[in-house]
């Protein structure tokens, strides 16, 4: 998730220590302050140099960054490139620890220095669990429609270079996709094998991705496949604005039409690698505790995810707690409407919103009404923040290879430059939700939340680069949870019933660390899992399917948001009661986002220094 340095560095570090709208003194820099400045910036240059010959190693990374190297190559998901990147990030962090005395750094350049040696720790636990991460094992993250989600979403097409990048991208796919294969037949042999909800999925959406044309011509064709419209519209786009002539638009078309097709035969691979996976696919009982070792790959997931030492067993125990809590803050909600308790007031919501499926007037309705509310919420932004967004933001309907009824809202930062807009995404097909609901998401995935703070990321300024594409779950999604709660402080929702779901999706939150725990450390099977989402955190019943099937094949991710939006509140209410008149919601709130995502140790550690400056402060 985002943040921004607007300032120069030396600026951007005095500045984090001064109450908000103080003017920087024009006092020369002591000698001592005037070194650690020196070190700041030979750090900086340090790290930006890291980084940079890191992202020639991420070619994806450099797309996302807006770097047009390396346009027309894919990650190397092989081990051997797994394990050399472990390795170049610990020498890099012994050249760092060589190089520089973190004692004579500021404090602001001591958070980067840590971050940038505790992502070497963290790459070296994520290792130790990759044979637990097979690329098709991920419901969110499964290789065969994450690479061309990439080429659809995220590898923009501004010129004729960009568009033959691409379809070398297309060239290069079929390749990714064997490998991908051969490591997931990998952890197959070590007793890891993807669920049967999960290889039905993988087929179902290769057979997608691979129907219409080019793939098949006439009636029989129907409309066109995913990546062939993508890349004619992108094409066109270019002829369009007299980037191409048509005659280049028609010969490059013809390359692509050529590279698409020679993704059916690794589609069709794909495909019967899963048939044949179907009858010893494991269902049921499907977490980490069916797996060899389990039990610590769930524990490191959780350590990776939440930033902290937590267990599951105290993971669960907050989590049983906060649902207590929100469920007596929704009686009281409902009492203030008239109604006797929550279970009323659900009711009155299914009442006044019967079960209806989705169709093309309800999708539009949604994304109408879902763009229009986040536009009015940048109006109300300014008192409490002084870091505000400066790109498009806009809501989209996920695409069709990789829709699912009940599937999780996800977001994706601006490009750099602002030319591609934040997106927020939506599942629009199968049952409609309670309208009241949309505004907490949107609060959650586009302002405050998700798009708004990679907006701000994505346009730091002085800092070393690297802190603008690192994130942290907890940290990003303890935001968007604490951002849904700002909406109410900021006036956004508007009536009752929204405020109501807003306490509804966080019941949902605190229900997922019981859920997720109880999965992955307590043998809960799905449907014990789907029932208690259901039931407990009153989620639709395909919804509850859906969101748990995530949860089992990302174990431990859905932990992150509660644990980190429940930090973030204890950071504010320990600044409120420190700072008393002091406190200022527009220094916090840009304290957190305005510098890049980060730990939640490091976060606690830098709102103390936060607090203590400005308690001393005249």
């Amino acid at each position: 998730m985002p943040h921004t340095l607007t300032t120069s560095l030396a600026l951007a570090l005095a500045a984090a220590t001064l109450p908000a709208g103080a003017a920087l003194s024009q006092t020369p820099a002591s000698p001592a302050a005037a070194s650690a400045q020196n070190e700041d910036a030979r750090l900086t240059a340090f790290l930006d140099a890291e980084f940079a010959e890191y992202v020639k190693t991420q070619p994806q990374l450099a797309t996302r960054l807006g770097i047009k190297a390396g346009g027309d190559r894919w990650n190397d998901i092989s081990d051997a490139a797994a394990k050399a990147d472990v390795e170049w990030r610990k020498a890099s962090a012994a050249r760092m620890a060589k190089q520089f005395d973190r004692a004579k750094l500021s404090p602001e350049a001591q958070v980067n220095y840590d971050i940038w040696a505790l992502e070497a720790q963290r790459a070296e636990l994520a290792y130790s669990n990759r044979l637990y991460r097979p690329p098709f094992y991920s419901r969110l993250y499964s290789a065969h429609s994450q690479l061309p989600d990439f080429l659809i979403n995220t590898h923009s097409v501004a010129d004729k270079a960009d568009l033959a990048n691409y379809i070398a991208r297309l060239k290069g796919m079929p390749a990714v996709l064997d490998l991908a294969l051969e490591r997931t037949r990998a952890s197959q042999a070590a007793g890891i094998n993807p669920p049967r909800f999960q290889v039905e999925t993988i087929i179902a959406g290769s057979r997608q991705l691979t129907s219409g044309a080019p793939f098949a011509t006439g009636e029989a064709g129907g409309r066109d496949a995913a990546l062939w419209a993508d890349v004619k519209a992108k094409t066109e786009a270019l002829v369009t604005g007299g980037k191409l002539s048509r005659a280049e638009a028609d010969a490059m078309l013809g390359q692509a039409r050529t590279a698409i097709l020679a993704l059916a035969p690794a589609y069709q691979r794909i495909i019967a690698w899963a048939e044949g996976s179907l009858p010893t696919a494991p269902s049921g009982k499907v977490g980490a505790l069916t797996l060899p070792n389990g039990l610590a790959y769930y524990e490191n997931e959780l350590k990776l995810v939440t930033t902290t030492d937590m267990t599951a067993a105290e993971i669960n125990a907050v989590g049983r707690a906060e649902v207590a809590r929100i469920e007596a803050e929704q009686d009281a909600l409902a009492r203030q409407a008239g109604l006797a308790d929550r279970h009323a007031f659900y009711a009155e919501r299914a009442r006044l919103n019967p079960p209806r499926q989705y169709d093309d007037a309800a999708r539009k309705e949604y994304l109408d009404t879902a763009n229009a509310f986040v536009a009015h919420t940048r109006t109300l932004l300014a008192p409490y923040f002084g870091e505000l967004p400066a790109y498009g933001i806009e809501v989209v309907r996920e695409p069709a290879f990789s829709e699912v009824a009940g599937g999780a809202a996800h977001a994706s930062q601006p490009s750099p430059d602002g030319s591609r807009p934040a997106r927020t995404y939506v599942h629009l097909v199968g049952t409609v939700p309670d309208p009241a609901a949309m505004y907490t998401l949107m609060c959650h995935e586009a302002v405050p939340g998700h798009n708004m703070q990679g907006d701000i990321q994505v346009r730091q300024k002085g800092g070393p680069k690297f802190r603008a594409a690192t994130g942290y779950v907890a940290f990003g999604e303890g935001w968007a949870l604490y951002a849904e709660a700002l909406c109410k402080e900021m006036n956004a929702f508007p009536d009752i019933a929204a405020d109501f779901m807003r306490l509804d999706a966080e019941l949902f939150r605190a229900a997922r660390l019981v859920v997720d725990t109880g999965i992955h450390a307590m043998g809960w099977t799905e449907d014990e899992a789907v029932t208690y989402m259901n039931t407990t955190g009153r989620q639709p019943i395909e919804r509850s399917r859906s969101e748990v099937r995530r949860y089992i094949t990302l174990p431990g991710q859905a932990t992150g948001y509660k644990i980190g939006m429940l930090k973030i509140m204890e950071l504010r209410q320990r600044a409120e009661k420190t700072l008393g008149p002091k406190f200022d919601i527009k220094g916090f709130h840009d304290l957190l986002i305005a510098s890049g995502s980060q730990p939640l140790s490091i976060l606690e550690r830098r709102v103390d220094d936060w607090i203590a400056a400005r308690k001393t402060a005249a």
